[in-house]
């Protein structure tokens, strides 16, 4: 019996449906006054090479200096401000020709985004940014370690936050406490979150968030570095027994906490506290919350919070609270480097209080973590520590928190 003939197009592989479609030419959105803004810096930074091209010279992007030799304490608004030593990158050098290109793909994907009124992760933005350049056998970016300094770096020359560019970082940091908000529409009661509280997002800017005095109740924001002393507080129900906001931000604070902290500071008058551990990071990130930080110094009017109170836990508490050494922490060399580098900073300088504190913490020789204080109960630092310092400022004690 003669065989079955196989037809040739049918054993052939067909190519699948999905690479055969294109995604769908996008609409243009309905732009805000600050996109259009920032639409206008992306285009004024892209017709400055062109008309540099046309005139046959070298391309060139003036990028502000993030470094703390190029910011200066404004004694009056006690915030870091950012000064005029810029760098230089430009087309025809060798050296920084790469980097020239890569800000400008940065910069036309953010316009995309922005044009379309889509937000995308910095991850996202790596991947839409990178391909083949045609001709050559070389990527416009290798890996995420280059994008991510570029976006810095287009910030800084924008004079916009990324965030302005409709791009988000992982979300870090919870939120609990007598305040709804409008998250996108959404009214969330942020005194119905449960135990894992409402994750504080990258971009909390008003478009986004929306705060309103008439849906807060609280008295102040508590604001904890870690995910594990944030629980011991939402569990023991820290935030209603004391009438208060409990935040956290995963250790150092992300840009979307420290800014929603601005905000609820700023917009609804509430105190800020942060306890926090007794180490040089600790009084890091109490720096980067009250005075604003290095890298982000030119947008330090719209995230520092001046007023902010730094009420624990201090170098004193060791023998106050009557802990035993072996809650303590040995410093290692670079923790007594980075403490004296901290004290040096011109906005902890003049500071008698913090100049003792940091001293005294060299001294004995060893770093605590707010965590230490479990050791004297599960409920201390909730029950005990954290009430009364805030009552000592409240009665205006003279040692009740550092500013």
């Amino acid at each position: 019996m003669a065989k079955k003939r196989t037809s040739k197009t049918a054993s052939q592989p067909q190519p699948s449906p999905l690479m055969m479609m294109d995604a769908k030419p996008p609409k243009a959105a309905k732009l805000t006054e600050k996109d259009i803004r920032t639409v206008e810096k992306i285009k004024l930074l892209a017709g400055s090479v062109a008309m540099s091209a046309e005139e046959r010279e070298d391309p060139l992007i003036q990028i502000p200096s993030r470094s703390l030799s190029n910011v200066w304490f404004n004694e009056l608004d006690r915030i870091i401000e950012m000064g005029e030593k810029t760098t230089s990158r430009t087309l025809f050098n060798l050296s920084q020709a790469r980097s020239f290109m890569q800000t400008l793909l940065i910069a036309e994907g953010a316009n995309q985004l922005i044009s379309q009124g889509k937000t995308l992760s910095i991850r996202g933005m790596y991947y839409q940014a990178k391909h083949t350049i045609k001709g050559v056998k070389e990527e416009t970016f290798n890996d995420q370690s280059e994008s991510d300094p570029i976006i810095e770096d287009l910030e800084v020359i924008l004079s916009t936050l990324r965030e302005e560019l409709h791009l988000y970082a992982q979300k870090r940091g919870d939120m609990v406490g007598n305040i709804t908000i409008i998250d996108r529409g959404d009214r969330i009661d942020c005194s119905r979150m449960g135990s894992g509280g409402y994750g504080i997002p990258s971009i909390v800017e008003p478009e986004v968030i929306t705060l309103d005095p008439k849906l807060c109740k609280a008295d102040f924001v508590l604001h904890v570095e870690k995910d594990t002393v944030w629980q011991r507080f939402n569990e023991d129900k820290f935030w209603k027994k004391h009438n208060c906001i409990l935040t956290h931000g995963g250790g150092q604070p992300s840009r979307g906490v420290r800014r929603l902290l601005y905000r609820l500071n700023r917009e609804l008058g509430l105190p800020i506290y942060c306890l926090l551990d007794n180490d040089p990071w600790g009084y890091y990130i109490y720096s980067v919350i009250k005075q604003g930080s290095i890298n982000l110094a030119f947008e330090s009017k719209r995230m520092a919070v001046p007023e902010a109170k730094f009420i624990g836990i201090r170098s004193d508490d060791y023998e106050l609270c009557g802990l035993s050494p072996s809650v303590t922490i040995a410093l290692n060399d670079n923790d007594r480097k980075r403490a004296k580098q901290i004290a040096d900073y011109p906005w902890f300088a003049d500071k008698k209080e913090w100049q003792e504190e940091i001293a005294k913490m060299l001294k004995h020789g060893f770093k605590m973590e707010v965590e230490s204080l479990i050791s004297k109960g599960i409920t201390y630092v909730t029950d005990i520590y954290a009430p009364q310092k805030i009552q000592m400022i409240r009665d205006g004690h003279p040692d009740a928190c550092l500013d």
